[in-house]
């Protein structure tokens, strides 16, 4: 019988509505549901709409790939296993069906299932197959054929760095750190591409060897001082002379996991994120304890904008790995995407307690309460990460840019250019902080000749920023240069067309400059876009009307403000 072929790529997108009495009623209803959760990306409901599709039109080959899609992305392989396999018994090729079949056997370590399913093209895709293959023979104690497969993978183009980063974790696997470490090292095979993974591999094969030394000098090659909370673990230890195990890989199982994971993280550049989950949650299921799989479901599923799931995924990561913060911080920050800041106060504040020395968790929490405008607990929480950093650390000009923010919102301004200069003096010609500190001094009728100069570096810097341009048009509204402002506002309002505070300094400008309908326009667009809900605490809607009813002078002149005054040639 001639197989039909499907492939992941048949989405709901490409579904035709089937016809015929079955799609009568709910069943019409539960597809089209599941069409356009499968579109946002909600998996929790594309998983229970195909479902229920399916119960209507069980041998539907696009229902069925997609219910197995839907559970697959929701990490729910046990229940998309029973649809993969009706998928296989109707003799349908399913790319991610096959993903599905290949992850149970795998974890099954039922290897002769597995060596058979790809001997008969049921398999993922030329790469993949003949590395699982290979880590099949492995399981089954077959190293020769293993290495032979691992050889021959390595000779298709394109294919090279993949096949040997695997054949080094499998003779690192079995005890031949000798060999695993001349690949590595590029002495043998040719030069291997860098990565994180592959680094910490590499330094426990060295350490094995009683080569710790070599170890650290590798980590430090490729991350300098960067080093992530697993990394500076793994680096401390080596450094204090412990001999660390090869724990990358155990066995073939993990090996047929690191194939998707691996393999996951090249498509991330090309592929779309929905795609890549597939890879990461099929690596998850096969090794439940990889933290690297673990985190990389969640930070893909934050992408798709599937907070809650991200939330879930991140709790998986045990409290005692060194990476428990970084998913602790990535929690926090889906539950504050998803709305739920009472959640994410309450994440961050435990993770103060336990990881207090950690100065990121610090900043975080200044960032949430900063953007709750909480302003003065930010200012706590940024003080607290400043004691922690290194001098002239990395992120040290951020956290004081960010207090000054908060400074600066406390009305608190000497504290606050403090930090605006040092953030400079840290990142010189940042332009957001040439932006904020300029806009603030222009705000205050401060220093506007200096403020004129940080805004046109910061323009230089960022040329297609709308609230840059507006920062320009502004300081040289306040300077009494309304002909020049124009321009510059016009075109901070094409880059922001919606931002009420840009429309109405751009209301401003034409005002001053004698367009006065132009002005009520503007005025009346900023209106339409706060009481849109719009959320610009720096702008005030009274005010707005106010100029709609008696012009800017009037009002100009009511508050005691300097009236309109065009600057004369002289400057």
């Amino acid at each position: 019988m001639k197989l039909k072929s499907l492939s992941i790529a048949v989405l709901v997108a490409a579904l035709q509505l089937p016809t015929g009495p079955v799609y009568a009623g709910e069943a019409v209803g539960a597809y089209l549901a599941a069409r356009q959760a499968r579109y946002q990306n909600d998996f929790t409901a594309a998983a229970e709409h195909f479902t229920r599709a399916l119960a209507k039109d069980p041998s539907n080959p696009a229902l069925m790939e997609n219910t197995v899609a839907a559970y697959v992305g929701l990490g729910q392989i046990d229940k998309a296993l029973p649809v993969a396999q009706r998928i296989e018994d109707a003799d349908l090729l399913s790319q991610v069906a096959h993903m599905v079949l290949i992850a149970d056997e795998g974890r099954r370590e039922a290897f002769d299932e597995l060596l058979d399913r790809i001997e008969r093209n049921r398999g993922v895709g030329e790469l993949a197959d003949g590395l699982i293959s290979a880590w099949a023979h492995m399981g089954k104690g077959d190293m020769k054929t293993a290495l032979e497969l691992f050889d021959k993978v390595s000779k298709q183009r394109g294919l090279h760095s993949f096949a040997i980063y695997h054949k080094a974790l499998a003779l690192a696997s079995v005890g031949d750190f000798e060999s695993a470490e001349k690949i590595f090292a590029g002495d043998a095979e040719g030069p291997m591409q860098r990565t994180r993974r592959g680094t910490m591999a590499w330094a426990q094969v060295l350490s094995q060897l009683e080569r710790n030394g070599e170890a650290v000098a590798v980590i430090d090659d490729l991350f300098g001082a960067d080093l992530d909370p697993e990394i500076a673990e793994l680096r401390g230890k080596l450094a204090a002379g412990e001999r660390l195990p090869f724990s990358i890989i155990t066995g073939a199982r993990d090996g047929v996991s690191e194939v998707f994971h691996s393999l996951g993280r090249a498509l991330q550049v090309d592929a779309g994120q929905d795609y890549v989950l597939l890879y990461a949650r099929v690596a998850e299921y096969l090794t439940p304890d990889n933290v690297d799989a673990i985190i990389m479901s969640a930070e893909l599923l934050e992408n798709l904008e599937r907070h809650e799931l991200a939330t879930v995924a991140y709790r998986r990561v045990p409290r005692d790995h060194p990476s428990y913060y970084i998913a602790e911080l990535g929690r926090a920050e889906a539950l504050r995407r998803s709305e739920k800041t009472d959640a994410a106060v309450e994440v961050l504040e435990q993770l103060a307690k336990s990881h207090g020395d950690v100065p990121v968790v610090h900043v975080s929490a200044g960032d949430l309460y900063r953007q709750l405008e909480q302003f003065d607990k930010a200012v706590v929480a940024y003080d607290k990460a400043l004691k922690l950093y290194v001098e002239r650390d990395n992120d040290q000009w951020f956290v004081h840019y960010a207090r000054g923010i908060a400074h600066e919102r406390l009305d608190q301004w000497d504290q606050a250019e403090a930090d605006f200069r040092k953030a400079l003096e840290l990142n010189p010609e940042h332009p957001q902080v040439l932006n904020y500190l300029g806009y603030s001094m222009v705000e205050k009728r401060i220093n506007l000749d200096e403020a004129l100069d940080m805004i046109e570096r910061a323009v230089a810097a960022r040329p297609d920023s709308g609230y840059i341009l507006d920062s320009l048009g502004w300081v040289l509204y306040r300077l009494g240069r309304y002909d020049e402002a124009v321009g510059h506002m016009e075109r901070a309002a094409e880059l922001e067309p919606v931002d009420p505070t840009v429309n109405d300094h751009l209301g401003d400008v034409l005002w001053a400059v004698g367009r006065f309908k132009e002005a009520q326009f503007q005025w009346h667009r900023a209106l339409s876009f706060i009481d849109g809900g719009a959320t610009n605490t720096d702008v005030d809607p009274d005010r707005i009307r106010r100029k709609l009813e008696v012009g800017l002078d009037q009002v100009l002149e009511e508050e005691g403000g300097d009236p309109l005054k065009v600057v004369d040639d002289g400057g």
